[in-house]
């Protein structure tokens, strides 16, 4: 599980590069376009969770307490309901609010397999 932490918090932090991108792509759109919606700014949001949870992914991958997988389940949570209720003319948002799931759900596996261990 250690191997697959450390995969995911890294595809987590390059991820918030392309996240980052489109975010401010889909800012000037609704800025330009005057459409009313603020998903470009929902995307900055989710960056910034999937980029602390990629952290602390990495950074807590071989810890024996739940916390770091607890922290990491949470906020990749949070990024996922930000990115499904407020994917607006962004619609790549929902893409990566499925992918913070995902890891989200990694993190809870990572949180069952050490209680079990234990």
């Amino acid at each position: 599980m250690k191997t697959v932490k450390l995969v995911l918090g890294i595809l987590s932090i390059v991820l918030t590069a392309v996240i980052l991108f489109q975010s401010c792509a889909a800012g000037i759109y609704d800025a330009i376009g005057s459409t009313g919606q603020s998903s470009g700014m929902a995307g900055f949001f989710v960056a910034i969770l999937m980029i602390a949870g990629g952290i602390i992914m990495i950074a807590t991958r071989s810890q024996i307490k739940p916390g770091g997988s607890i922290a990491g389940m949470i906020l990749f949570l949070l990024a996922a309901i930000i990115g499904f209720t407020m994917a607006g003319s962004y619609a790549d948002l929902r893409i990566w609010a499925v992918w913070c799931l995902i890891v989200a759900g990694i993190n809870l596996a990572s949180l069952c397999a050490k209680k079990k261990s234990e």
